[in-house]
């Protein structure tokens, strides 16, 4: 995998909103943090665009997006928000200029196309971490670790032991996502291989049944049986029907992995959490999973 170079002082990074509509007010905090940081926020009126509950109709989230692919004094964009639309445009985006002078893209929750898209297709890393929308609800080391990552010091994640756990250690490139979207993505050329590879997951605000419909899912289509190890993030606010569905989503998780011998590590930092600790994606990482407490070496 290619790493985007290291941001220095000074350098600009654009905000971008390809899915649900953004309103400044949403965002003023963080374009404060940002240059307070020493960095450049740069953005358009254009960000703030609304069709429907998009940002934009889907040409203008498109062109959007693409100014700042394209631009080389831009080093990093930070997707505002997440939502639902990225699948709408990345197939109308050329990355050619991006692949020349890579820059890092950084996001969660429907920015899993993106990431997941830009490691497949290009071999190139990129962050899941907080997103501008909510710096302000974020622990500041959640905020901190991604301006970490983005400055090229990207920080070993830390978290304790979780019952459900498996222990063990493992290597490879970190992968993956949010389940919902990554479900979205399968059979397209978005959807990264898994053979060998550490998968994050992480969801919020689902069904406990479709979980487990998901997670079949993934297993039915080989997805999870080569894996070299699996991280679970937060799996937040999840629902249930009238009559239960029996399980935790922690609990869905751990069944549908239980034939594979690799190490599975419950409760990390990261998804839809106020601590939602930064990830470089398509990264070589390390998991060490054990009963004294978790490491991810990034």
């Amino acid at each position: 995998m290619i790493s985007p170079p290291p941001l220095k002082k000074g350098d600009k990074i654009a905000l971008v909103a390809p899915a649900r509509k953004i309103a400044f007010e949403e965002v003023a905090y963080a374009v404060e943090f940002i240059n307070n940081k020493g960095f450049e926020a740069v953005f358009h009126d254009s960000l703030f665009a609304q069709y429907h509950q998009f940002a934009g109709n889907d040409r203008h989230r498109t062109a959007a997006l693409q100014q700042y692919l394209d631009d080389q004094s831009i080093r990093a964009i930070l997707f505002v928000r997440g939502g639902y639309g990225s699948v709408r445009v990345v197939d109308e985006l050329d990355f050619k200029a991006f692949v020349k002078n890579p820059k890092w893209l950084a996001g969660y929750s429907d920015m899993t196309v993106f990431l997941n898209h830009v490691n497949t297709l290009y071999h190139i890393e990129t962050i899941h971490g907080p997103m501008p929308f909510g710096f302000q609800d974020n622990t500041p080391g959640a905020v901190q670790s991604l301006f970490a990552a983005l400055l090229g010091k990207a920080e070993p994640v830390k978290w304790p032991w979780h019952p459900l756990s498996r222990p063990g250690m493992a290597t490879g490139e970190l992968m993956g996502g949010n389940l919902s979207v990554l479900y979205s993505l399968l059979g397209s050329n978005s959807f990264p291989e898994t053979e060998g590879k550490i998968l994050f997951l992480e969801d919020l605000d689902e069904y406990l049944y479709h979980i487990d419909r998901m997670m079949m899912a993934l297993k039915r289509a080989g997805k999870l049986s080569q894996l070299s190890g699996m991280v679970v993030g937060g799996l937040t606010e999840m629902r249930d029907n009238l009559v239960p569905f029996g399980k935790t989503a922690e609990e869905i998780v751990s069944e549908m992995v239980e034939l594979y011998d690799y190490p599975v590590a419950f409760g990390c930092p990261a998804g839809h959490l106020a601590d939602n600790q930064a990830l470089i994606m398509g990264r070589e990482v390390r998991l060490n999973v054990g009963t004294g407490g978790n490491v991810l070496d990034q």
